[in-house]
């Protein structure tokens, strides 16, 4: 008893209870706890503290722009707007670009805070760019192209119906624009994102538990615009995405409520809408239900508008509303709504309009009636939805140009965020596009004094299409101001085309001949003259010959002197002798039988433009590029008795094989090899023969079937049948025939030949595995000209093989001079225009010639601006230009001259007279015509027409040049019988017009900046 009576002593005689202090702490944790829920709720309701904040760090976040390139920038690297408008890759832009001449001269420079900001990973806050593309300027920098995408939208939130509003965030984002949260973070809707984050957390325990979106508008658009692949791929990027939308959102205040609009605003304008076949990307409501259902937009936003639409059908109204609540539904899985599952697009869309009409969003009958309606999608087979295109050929030029160097497309090209600066001049190129397109109307044509014989008749006007390009020298360069054709297509005529131009090749001929005349008087002006007459040269080298006698015996020994000389000299224009060249005998004959006894002067040649003194002129040429190497091989292939030739043999073989070899390397170098194809079949003469050998030396394996389907996409009608295609099988077989006799009968130099194959089966071989390779076919391609065994057919093919040669040659000179073509058809015919050429290529060797032998480059494009207002906006300028010397000034006075005798005196006379501009500068004309009529020739006689081309490159005065064609194309050339002086009446009638755009005093003429 003693033991229990103390232990119930020492308990306590009433219940615990906590001290003071201990109710004192939880009671402020209860009231702490519940401020905190309290100020989070409020906050959550207000977002006044985000506002506070986030307002304030979104100031420093900054950016401007400054002269030359930054030392800092934070590009990004992803995200579908960022690489559509081309954000992404400005730095390959830069460098792509760097190597034509480009510099960056402007750059914008990112505050520390941004770039610290994008370092987190987190999307520039600036104000976006929702319809934006290419701009082209001309040379007085007014818009000449304009590209905007999307096409469709709403310029601003007050032209958006109220209903497709109310709609919208009925379906997305209800809250959005409540005005009774001015300061509301439209980022974030926390009941969404809370029930989104728990519906995540089930999911994970019930995989096949729906989780719920919690994404707002802002978000969406943060997600679509910039994340990678428009995708939300995992928590941390939609933390991104709130992140960089809520700082977006406080970067203009703390009131939200305009930028809440501007939000729902973008979404309708830019929303994702998956892409449809012959249009490409579909972004937006407006492109949307044009796209898709062919529905006009600023119809539907009648029909939407209460106030508009209500006198309309209520079918056609019931009919856009559905199309309107579809989009919007199908935004979440475009690619699948649009696509396969458009019957599950139809019931989801049922099931919103009443959701709507129970929200009182839209009446019972409206409901009703666009529940009735099904989806009619667009048939983008019978009506594709494309888009007019007609942009200006100059535009075109400059764009594809661009295009081409960013190794992007034109559909790319156009949506970049970018503004490109061309030396085009808009009105003149106007001006001229006008008339040259009134020339198929029979009345003006007469009126400009176009209806004649020899240049065109009534009934066949429209056929005739024109192309014109006109460019001006200035110190920046040759800088384009016209380039057009009246095609109507996307080719660009004056660069994009191959056409026999006939005796423009004439200029081209001078140009060389003049150039080796200088060459001459450089070696062998110097000597004394007494000593010139023991100087060895072949007696074939003709030139040489002349040269020699002329610096002889003439008083003037100036380069000027004999540059007049050369012109002087004469050639016979008889058409009686047949010309070994191109493998066989070829005749030819002059325009005008007149000419046929005469021996005209070069000049007077020129002038007339005779072929058979340029075919001769063309041959002297040839012949002195044989022999012009002292101790050449066509030297000492002459005399068969030459000690020198067995020693000869081998040296020759290895050191000419190696040199052309390398020759063949650099023109097929960087093509694939379709293009290697190409480029070996183009230079040849089309005939069955010639092709098979080609073609079974390059496809040894191929039966004769595959041969015959060669032979016919080559020669069309003109094809072999099938026995004959077996015959030219086994005739070509792999070892049918060696190298070198392949080669000559494909009439194609055999190495060249060789090394298309080696290429082909060897892709990645460099140049040192192809001449390593190559050493017993060198051997075997030179080896057998020393057999002396039938010497005359060995001199045939011994001839044909240096002609090729000295065509090499000579053509590496023309494309000093400009000429576009990786080959030339090695014969005298090249004279005449065979080899082909571009009126681009022609007005460049022009302007060569009007700047003294100085060969400028070319400018389409002066600028390229990027990113405009952004953190990465950048902006390129061309660099100072150095010409490049490819013709002795004194050749380029003599070229000059000899032109403006064509027009005072020759075959464009009718445009002699005053070219003088108001302010008196002279810009008298010279230039040189030429006159193409292609035709399939079958056993010597012309069959089928395939083109008839007129052309006259010109020159107007120092600065400007040009030229202009007119042709036909197709069987119907052969009915045309113009010549080339339809052009110069069409460049004589256009004159008046063009003056005043040419003349710097009356305000139409490019501005120059002046050379510093």
């Amino acid at each position: 008893m003693p033991e229990e009576t103390g232990l119930v002593a020492t308990l306590p005689r009433r219940g615990w209870r906590p001290s003071r202090r201990l109710v004192w702490i939880g009671a402020a944790l209860l009231l702490a706890g519940a401020a905190v829920g309290g100020l989070a709720v409020y906050e959550a309701q207000t977002s006044r503290l985000q506002a506070r904040f986030l307002s304030r760090y979104a100031a420093g976040l900054a950016h401007q722009t400054a002269p030359g390139a930054s030392a800092q920038m934070r590009f990004p690297t992803h995200g579908p707007f960022d690489q559509r408008l081309g954000y992404t890759a400005i730095p390959d832009v830069v460098s792509r670009l760097a190597p034509r001449g480009f510099v960056v001269t402007e750059q914008a420079r990112q505050s520390p805070e941004l770039q610290a900001y994008l370092d987190r990973g987190l999307y520039a806050p600036f104000t976006e760019k929702i319809r934006t593309g290419l701009t082209v300027l001309d040379c007085h920098r007014e818009p000449v192209y304009s590209f905007r995408y999307p096409y469709r939208t709403f310029e601003r939130f007050e032209q958006v119906p109220p209903l497709v509003t109310q709609a919208l965030m009925f379906i997305e984002n209800r809250d959005l624009l409540d005005p009774d949260r001015p300061q509301m973070n439209p980022a974030v809707d926390w009941v969404r994102f809370t029930r989104a984050v728990l519906g995540q957390l089930a999911s994970r325990i019930d995989a096949d538990m729906d989780s719920p979106g919690g994404s707002t508008l802002a978000t969406q658009i943060e997600k679509y615009r910039h994340s990678p692949d428009g995708f939300t791929q995992d928590a941390r990027e939609k933390l991104r995405q709130m992140a960089s939308a809520s700082v977006r959102a406080y970067r203009q205040g703390a009131d939200t409520l305009p930028v809440r609009r501007q939000i729902l605003l973008d979404y309708l304008n830019s929303v994702p809408l998956s892409a449809a076949p012959r249009h490409g990307e579909v972004h937006g409501l407006g492109d949307g239900l044009w796209v898709w259902f062919g529905t006009d937009f600023e119809r539907a936003r009648t029909l939407l508008t209460p106030a508009q639409g209500l006198a309309a059908d209520p079918a056609e109204r019931a009919q856009v509303l559905r199309q309107v609540v579809a989009l919007m539904v199908a935004h979440r899985r475009p690619s699948w709504y649009l696509a396969e599952g458009r019957g599950e697009l139809d019931r989801t869309t049922d099931a919103y309009l009443r959701l709507l009409a129970a929200e009182g969003l839209i009446d019972d009958g409206w409901r009703d009636a666009a529940l009735r309606q099904r989806l009619v999608f667009r048939d983008m087979t019978r009506q594709p939805p494309k888009l007019p295109a007609s942009p200006g050929k100059g535009t075109t030029a400059a764009r594809s140009r661009l295009a081409g160097w960013l190794g992007t497309s034109l559909y790319n090209l156009d949506r970049l965020d970018a503004r490109l600066d061309t030396t085009i001049n808009a009105p003149l190129q106007d001006a001229v596009s006008g008339y040259l397109g009134r020339l198929g109307d029979p009345e003006f044509a007469r009126s400009q004094g176009l209806i004649g014989e020899r240049l065109l008749q009534p009934g066949t006007l429209g056929a005739v299409r024109y192309s014109f390009t006109l460019l001006e020298r200035t110190p920046e360069g040759n800088q384009v101001r016209v380039q057009t054709d009246t095609t109507n297509q996307p080719l660009d005529i004056n660069e994009g085309s191959k056409l026999e131009l006939g005796s423009t090749a004439k200029l081209r001929v001078l140009a060389i001949y003049l150039e080796l005349v200088a060459e001459l008087h450089a070696r062998l002006a110097p000597q004394e003259p007494r000593t010139l007459g023991s100087i060895a040269f072949d007696r074939q080298d003709t030139l040489t010959r002349w040269a020699v006698q002329h610096l002889t015996n003439s008083p003037d020994r100036s380069l000027d002197a004999m540059l007049e000389a050369a012109l002087e000299r004469r050639f016979s224009a008889d058409p009686g002798e047949r010309f070994f060249t191109g493998g066989g005998l070829h005749s030819f004959s002059n325009f005008s039988a007149d000419d046929n006894t005469r021996s005209p002067t070069v000049r007077e040649a020129m002038q007339a433009s005779i072929n058979l003194p340029f075919v001769r002129v063309m041959r002297e040429v040839v012949r002195h590029t044989m022999y012009q190497v002292p101790g050449s091989t066509a030297r000492l292939l002459e005399d068969d008795q030459d000690p020198r030739r067995s020693a000869y043999l081998a040296r020759f073989a290895d050191r000419e094989g190696q040199t052309f070899l390398r020759r063949f390397w650099r023109k097929t170098d960087q093509r694939n090899p379709a293009e290697l194809r190409a480029l070996l079949l183009d230079g040849l003469r089309p005939t069955p023969e010639r092709l098979a050998a080609v073609f079974r030396y390059l496809e040894p394996e191929a039966p004769a079937e595959a041969l015959g389907t060669f032979l016919h996409e080559r020669l069309g009608e003109k094809a072999p049948d099938a026995a004959r295609v077996a015959r030219l099988h086994e005739r070509f077989a792999p070892g049918a025939l060696d190298l070198p006799d392949r080669g000559y009968v494909a009439g194609v130099h055999p190495l060249e030949l060789w090394l298309v194959a080696y290429r082909l089966q060897h892709p990645g071989a460099s140049l040192a595995q192809a001449l390593e390779a190559s050493a017993d076919e060198r051997q075997a391609v030179y080896g057998w000209l020393f057999r002396t065994r039938v010497k005359s057919a060995q001199d045939t093919r011994i001839y044909t093989l240096l002609e090729v040669e000295a065509f090499l040659d000579i053509h590496s000179r023309w494309a000093r001079l400009g000429y576009p073509f990786g080959h030339l058809v090695p014969s005298l015919a090249t004279a005449l225009g065979s080899s082909g050429d571009r009126p681009a290529a022609l007005a460049e060797l022009m302007g060569i010639i009007v700047n003294d032998g100085v060969r400028l480059p070319t400018r389409h494009i002066t600028g390229l601006h990027l990113a405009a207002d952004t953190p990465w906006e950048t902006s390129l300028g061309r660099t100072a230009t150095q010409g490049e010397r490819v013709m002795a000034p004194e050749v380029a006075r003599a070229l000059r001259k000899a032109l403006s005798e064509v027009v005072e005196r020759g075959t464009a006379r009718r445009l002699s007279g005053s070219f003088r501009t108001e302010g008196g500068e002279d810009l008298s004309p010279g230039g040189k015509t030429g006159t193409g009529d292609n035709r399939v020739v079958v056993r010597g006689r012309a069959t089928l027409a395939l083109n008839r081309t007129a052309t006259f490159v010109f020159h107007l005065g120092p600065r400007y040049f040009g030229s202009l064609t007119a042709y036909v194309v197709g069987p119907d050339a052969a009915k045309y019988r113009f010549t080339s002086g339809l052009p110069v009446q069409i460049l004589t009638s256009m004159g008046p017009g063009l003056m005043p755009y040419l003349d710097g005093t009356e305000g139409r003429a490019c501005p120059v900046t002046p050379r510093p």
